[in-house]
């Protein structure tokens, strides 16, 4: 996929996306952006999380030879094939590349099993036992392995040590031992037995095998990297669920012969710029446009954020994917494709994606200082027997026992089993964690940025306030019952919240006669008898029934707090104003509260007006507000906090906020919300609560200590071993044992946190809002 623009220069500069395969790390990303760099005027950022390359180079530059540079560092590299086709989707669920590791994953359980119980269990040890371990140890370490071994060549060709290297240096080593003990010393000899005993003596190494080491880090590390693949395959779910969002057919008007206009419903990618096309109510806008014809409410709250739906009439703009609430439109298209506001959002989302720095696994970071401090010591103890005249075969032994020590079969488990256990935990919270690479985030981010609509709010209008004028003895029920079942005869959801609130107070609704809906100013009918006008104060108008002084000034000061007010008219006189609001959920100053505990400051972002910002954030306890935005302002907001050292975390649950969430250091999605936004996100909280957004970031944290204190033991335990080994001390009990105890602690380690609790059900503080805010009680808080 390329795309031509002008450089400052203006030199005409190319942008080409590569989809790059091969990559087992973050360190393998930085050596492609830096073999690609060298090209003459070639700059280029590559993302291990999306596995992709945006590469910009001069007007001309063939993509192969991008391609067969990024070959040349040992990876493939190839241009991405266009989403649009159900063929390409089908296509890309067959090269799941999931798939080939799970199958080596359960290959590699199916022959590990038996090997790790024959070797550790000394009465299982039958006659040439050792032979059936040889034959079932062989696959698991040349074919199921076979990613840890071509990754660790392509590591050595480039002077770098990884993971990988260390898994592959220490399967091959313990492979190669086996069978050099077994072909060639007194290891494959009938009734050879490895007998239960945990005692330090010389041995030349003939008779010991390690064959159950080779297969069980083998299995171990293979379970890991398969749940990661797991998860990093979502990275282009978002795109994909923004493009589901569109209208799939369209209805257009086409002239027959005679001058009629007659609908038409076509695939959505055959519409082109100027077709005039009908919108019925509850139908998607099929792409961005014009009204032509007709009025209505529509309901653009998943894009703008704004919570009350926009109403539209002849020549005001609608975009695409919107939904039409209301009556019949006939749009004209002005935008279609990769024009619309919708692609341009799935490509804020995309660009945000591939901007996110992918944070570099803990133990590839340990294993590039491990590895080559081993590969040393390795050398060392081979020199130093040599050297004292212990002969070939006990130098040789003690030096691949350094190599096998030192490859630690609970370094497979460090990440899994905590990450397992703490997203286990996590999910009967209601809180959805998506990979490993989301804990380190969570660990630096000071801000968090807080979506409104949805968020904040409920996202769902309601009825919050009427004001009566009761000098003709009207009451709060009775213009309820009135306004409310004229309101349920209509298909406005303004109207939809005021029947629902009238419903909610005094139950059934009476009939309406000669229900009429005035375009673009609300409704009138009879109701037991009153002729009743409910809608904008030009209706009333329309009737000479103008607001009373008292309810103009209710309206006005409504209107000032950001809310709807709704005027109410009976049998010629104004009688009422109806306040409609989206209503702040109960427990969000709770959660507000409880992310400052975390050392969060806390910032409302929203595509609403400032009043009902203000009016939210001064509720909840926030004091930074950023109101009326668009998504692109989001993003950009994100940025700027990001651009002054801040580390981000952002909450939110519309498609608006979709891209926002990708380029936050941490996207946190309410279950409640679309589909893209739970894509875009690192973490899902189910419940739609807002306190479980402190819930999922204290547990984050926690799993990621818990991760960083088993691959210190992971390590620790085998490095206790060294000296053992590289003093020739070393025997396969030894061996099985620390590997066996090492295992054994990061798995009780990490079941540690199913003890996590959560803190949403804890009754709210006893201080205010207004009293975290202030330094002296943050302090003592915190």
């Amino acid at each position: 996929m390329s795309t031509t623009t002008t450089a400052p220069s203006g030199a005409a500069v190319t942008d080409i996306e590569l989809a790059i395969g091969g990559m087992t790390c973050a360190s393998c990303a930085n050596r492609i952006e830096r073999k690609l760099n060298k090209l003459d005027g070639v700059t280029a950022t590559v993302n291990y999380a999306t596995e992709k390359a945006r590469v910009s180079a001069p007007e001309g530059v063939d993509p192969a030879t991008l391609v067969a540079q990024v070959e040349a560092a040992g990876y493939t590299a190839t241009l991405p094939r266009p989403p649009a086709s159900h063929d390409g989707e089908e296509q890309a669920e067959d090269s799941d590349p999931t798939i080939a590791l799970r199958n080596r994953l359960v290959t590699s359980i199916v022959l590990s099993v038996p090997v790790i119980a024959v070797a550790m269990v000394p009465a299982l040890q039958f006659t040439y036992w050792q032979w059936i371990s040889l034959a079932l140890a062989g696959p698991v370490v040349v074919w199921a392995a076979w990613p840890f071994h071509r990754a660790a060549w392509a590591n050595l060709r480039h002077g770098a040590a990884t993971m990988d290297t260390l898994i592959s240096m220490g399967v091959l080593a313990a492979f190669a031992w086996s069978l050099y003990a077994l072909l060639l010393g007194t290891a494959g000899v009938p009734g050879m037995t490895h007998p239960f005993e945990l005692t330090i003596a010389p041995s030349d190494g003939a008779g010991n095998i390690y064959l159950e080491v080779a297969t069980a880090v083998t299995t171990f590390i293979l379970a890991g990297r398969y749940f990661e693949a797991r998860s990093k395959r979502r990275a282009g779910a978002a795109l994909r669920a923004l493009l589901e969002l569109g209208a799939k057919e369209v209805a257009v008007l086409r002239d027959d012969p005679a001058g009629t206009a007659n609908e038409v419903r076509i695939p959505i990618d055959q519409l082109a710029v100027g077709d005039r096309f009908v919108v019925r109510p509850g139908e998607k806008i099929a792409t961005d446009g014009v009204v032509e014809d007709g009025s209505s409410a529509v309901d653009a709250s998943m894009l703008t954020g704004e919570s009350v739906p926009v109403e539209v009439a002849p020549g005001d703009s609608v975009v695409g994917a919107t939904v039409n609430a209301g009556g019949r439109l006939v749009v004209r298209a002005t935008r279609v494709g990769s024009d619309t506001q919708l692609a341009q959002m799935a490509k804020l989302v995309e660009d945000a994606q591939n901007g996110k720095a992918a944070v570099q696994r803990l133990a590839d970071r340990i294993s590039g200082v491990f590895v080559p401090i081993v590969i040393a010591l390795a050398a060392g103890t081979l020199g130093f027997w040599l050297g004292t005249g212990a002969g070939a075969a006990a130098a040789f032994t003690a030096a691949v026992a350094v190599l096998i020590i030192a490859c630690p079969c609970a370094l497979g488990l460090a990440t899994p089993t905590a990450l397992l256990v703490g997203t286990g935990r996590g999910a009967q919270l209601g809180i959805l964690i998506k990979g490993p690479e989301v804990l380190e985030s969570t660990r630096r981010v000071d801000t968090v940025v807080l979506d409104k609509t949805g968020t904040v709010t409920t996202g769902q209008m309601s009825l919050v306030g009427v004001h009566v004028d009761t000098t003709d003895g009207a009451d709060e029920s009775e213009v309820l019952r009135l306004a409310g079942a004229l309101e349920n005869a209509s298909e406005h959801p303004i109207a939809a919240a005021v029947a629902r609130g009238a419903q909610d107070r005094l139950g059934a609704l009476p009939e309406v006669e000669e229900f009429t809906n005035v375009e673009g100013l609300g409704v009138q009918g009879v109701v037991d008898g009153h002729a009743v006008l409910v809608g904008r104060t030009a209706l009333l108008e329309q009737w000479s029934q103008p607001l009373t002084p008292a309810l103009a000034a209710a309206k006005a000061a409504a209107e000032a707090e950001g809310r709807t007010a709704i005027a109410v008219a009976w049998d010629g006189a104004a009688r009422a104003v109806l306040v409609v609001s989206d209503t702040i959920k109960q427990t969000s100053a709770q959660a507000i509260a409880q992310l400052r505990d975390l050392g969060l400051t806390p910032v409302l972002l929203t595509g609403d007006n400032t009043a009902v910002a203000h009016a939210v954030a001064a509720e909840v306890g926030i004091d930074e507000v950023v109101a009326e935005v668009l998504p692109a302002d989001k993003v950009d907001v994100v940025k700027r906090l990001q651009a002054d050292g801040k580390v981000v975390a952002m909450v939110g649950d519309g498609v608006n906020d979709a891209a926002a969430l990708a380029q936050a250091d941490l996207g946190l999605a309410m279950g409640t919300g679309t589909d893209v936004a739970i894509e875009a996100s690192d973490i899902t909280l189910v419940r739609g609560d807002l306190r479980a957004a402190g819930d999922a970031i204290r547990l984050s944290r926690r799993t990621l200590a818990t991760i960083k204190g088993n691959l210190f033991w992971a390590f620790a335990y085998n490095v206790a071993a060294l000296p053992l080994a590289a003093s020739g001390l070393l025997n396969p009990m030894i061996a099985g044992a620390a590997m066996a105890f090492s295992s054994a602690f990061v798995v009780a380690n990490s079941l540690r946190l199913r003890r996590f609790a959560s803190r949403a059900d804890e009754q709210p503080s006893a201080l205010t809002a207004e009293d975290h805010r202030r330094p002296e009680v943050a302090a003592i808080a915190s």
